[in-house]
């Protein structure tokens, strides 16, 4: 296990801006992180400068205490689990998990040893004779693990793992991944464009846009605090409701509402608000959000109410029994406002 340090890492290829700039980055031992971000926004990127899959072109990467610009993948101590599995069609599980230790000329038993004690870990013990084409994705991607395992390394990492399975198995398989790195205890880097699947999965995420980090920190943090209106928008299912507003003499305006928030200075400001913070209100309520409402989605034991306030759209998160209206009134508590500048998109 070791810590893995980026310092100022860049990546920029010829005649094009930079795919990556200026991450600074310190992974704990034994820390799972989880790189997150939609697509084209340098996540991949940086998980394949790490693992010395990509040329770094600024900074610097460590992996414990060594440098590893200038090394090759081989000669960095760590495992990479990808989204197409990457195993050998015409070798067993066996052979796969096997395959990887052999090259290193490892001794026959301890490469026995180390497969076995993976099997068991991943419960695919009954799979060791198997071709991969016998297999569920399921099963395949736990031998894809597997094969990371058997190295021992000093870290993982996971390009997008999951991105090839169905919805249901994707929710089994990232609480197999997290109690799996719990119990190792290996310092892992994931890759993900799923929110939801970042949340669970992380001890702190890093969020990208653009080549650039905008925020990192616990997963609740970063929901409850969003350091701008990219990650407000991009953590959290459903959406937070992002609505452009005003300040006035200390007041937040919507339109002509005068809402509970207060906040100094004058000029324009988004309002950031999460569908499950706001509350059926009495039609007409003072700083209420009076919305004409355009469809509901059923989710079972709450539905999501859409529609639009003063021309803006809206959601909001209601009980399933909740009685509906072509127009309902929605308030919200000033603790649950979040304002950012309407230039910059930082908090404000």
């Amino acid at each position: 296990m070791a810590t893995i340090t980026l310092d100022n890492v860049g990546k920029s290829y010829a005649g094009d801006a930079m795919a990556v700039s200026n991450v600074t980055l310190d992974i704990a031992d034994g820390e799972f992180v989880v790189l997150v971000g939609p697509s084209g926004c340098g996540k991949s990127t940086l998980l394949r400068m790490i693992a010395g899959l990509e040329t770094i072109t600024a900074g610097q990467v460590r992996i414990g205490n060594r440098v590893v610009n200038d090394l090759e993948p081989g000669e960095r101590d760590i495992a990479m689990v990808f989204q197409n599995y990457a195993l050998y069609p015409h070798m067993t599980v066996r052979q796969n998990l096997a395959y990887g230790l052999k090259n290193r000329r490892m001794d026959r038993a301890e490469i026995a040893r180390r497969v076995d004690q993976a099997a068991g870990i991943l419960e695919i013990g009954d799979y060791l004779d198997r071709k991969p084409r016998q297999l569920s994705g399921g099963q395949r991607q736990r031998v894809a693990m597997g094969r990371a395992i058997v190295r021992e390394p000093a870290a993982f990492l996971f390009d997008e793992p999951l991105s090839n399975l169905d919805a249901k198995l994707r929710v089994t398989m990232r609480s197999e991944i997290r109690q799996l790195q719990r119990r190792l205890g290996t310092t892992s880097v994931y890759v993900t464009h799923d929110q939801v699947e970042a949340m669970t999965l992380a001890d702190r995420l890093v969020v990208l846009n653009k080549g650039r980090v905008e925020q990192i920190g616990a997963p609740l943090e970063v929901y409850r605090n969003p350091a701008s209106v990219f990650v407000a928008g991009f953590i959290g299912a459903p959406s937070m409701n992002l609505l452009a507003a005003t300040r006035d003499n200390g007041r937040v305006m919507l339109g002509d509402v005068a809402l509970p928030v207060a906040v100094p200075g004058q000029g324009p400001v988004t309002l950031g608000l999460r569908p499950e913070d706001l509350h059926r209100a009495p039609e007409g309520a003072e700083g209420g959000l009076d919305m004409t409402v355009a469809h509901v989605e059923e989710l079972g034991a709450q539905r999501l109410v859409h529609g639009h306030v003063g021309g803006q759209a809206l959601v909001a998160t209601l009980p399933s029994d909740a009685p509906l209206a072509d127009r309902l009134t929605f308030a919200f508590d000033a603790s649950a406002a979040h304002l950012f500048d309407a230039t910059t998109g930082s908090r404000i």
